[in-house]
């Protein structure tokens, strides 16, 4: 078995802690999101409850949230990894 260069495993250490921050930056917007709903459907509920207006921006801010979450989870096909790891081996004209 063939053991991985020191330079192509800190690389992919590096790409996977990018990832994990990531990952943890959209769970933490993804709790301020339903922190700041909830109060506001609160508010709403208390100052106005014919009128629910606390659905517009629960609806504008996740729909933001929903894009956030598909970018990092790889699911829009043309933002993944794969397609950051070639911008930047591109970028340095080399394989990582």
């Amino acid at each position: 078995m063939i053991a991985a260069s020191p330079i192509s495993s800190q690389n992919e250490e590096a790409l996977a802690f990018a990832h994990v921050r990531r990952v943890k930056r959209f769970y933490v917007h993804l709790m301020q999101y339903v922190l700041v709903i909830t109060v506001l459907f609160v508010v709403n509920i208390l100052t106005n409850p014919h009128y629910i207006w606390a659905a517009w921006p629960a609806l504008g801010w996740g729909v933001g949230i929903a894009f956030h979450g598909l970018m990092v989870f790889d699911k829009v096909p043309f933002l993944t990894a794969d397609w950051e790891k070639r911008m930047v081996e591109r970028k340095l004209g080399r394989p990582l």
